[in-house]
């Protein structure tokens, strides 16, 4: 399948890597490529420079953000919260019309260190501003709720743990299911939280585990629903 992953930083890396890794045709969406390319010193969160990535992984394409819709099947959204909306703006909307997008940003407000606040909840979420922003795209937010080295391999997290899903289209909650599904995520440890409101407590979760990661000094953790 061709998918794109928007956003470069660690989280879009780490989906990339992983997905190239099971066969997919990957490209990551950037806004200015040779800018991204360009840059030589680390990131806010210390990730290294893109380009020594991008040599270590010439397999996975680094297209402009429209670039990057235009070629996908699939479309995975890890950019940073604060600026998903203009990212997928800049992907376009004819671009992401009808096709599924894998949610798995946060609305996370780091202004004030960790642990962060939320720009949105209670009575909303950025996974339900996505689907609103992008009516004809089929929304699905998952994943969210872990580190991203665990959305790839929960099994860095010991035993039996919980992922949850949400999205208003069913056939679009099984695409994704099918990419969850093999990472390594039994079907039977994932909770269909319903619709896209769902996201809401899936992403409100958040804050809770940024205080179980300061306690608990790793962010490879995860919570397990007994039911």
């Amino acid at each position: 399948m061709k998918i794109a992953v928007i956003g470069t930083g660690m989280v879009g890396r780490t989906l990339a890597e992983r997905l190239s890794g099971l066969g997919h045709e990957v490209a990551i969406g950037t806004r200015d490529p040779q800018a991204t390319m360009a840059r030589t010193e680390p990131d806010g969160m210390g990730t290294p420079p893109y380009a020594q990535w991008q040599a270590e992984h010439e397999e996975v394409s680094l297209l402009s953000f429209a670039d990057a819709g235009f070629f996908a099947e699939l479309v995975v959204n890890a950019s940073n919260g604060a600026n998903t909306l203009a990212a997928l703006q800049a992907v376009g909307e004819e671009n992401l019309a009808g096709k599924v997008v894998i949610d798995v940003t946060l609305p996370l407000d780091l202004s004030q260190g960790l642990p962060p606040t939320l720009t949105v909840a209670n009575t909303g979420s950025l996974g339900e501003q996505v689907q609103r922003a992008f009516p004809r795209s089929k929304v699905v937010k998952t994943l969210n709720t872990v580190f991203c080295q665990v959305m790839v391999d929960p099994a860095r997290v010991p035993g039996d743990h919980t992922l949850f899903i949400a999205g208003d289209d069913a056939g679009a909650k099984d695409v994704a299911m099918g990419v969850v599904e093999s990472f390594g995520w039994p079907a039977d440890r994932v909770i269909d939280l319903g619709g896209i409101t769902g996201a809401r407590g899936s992403e409100m979760y958040m804050r809770l585990y940024f205080q179980l990661a300061e306690l608990l000094g790793t962010f490879e953790l995860n919570i397990e629903v007994h039911h």
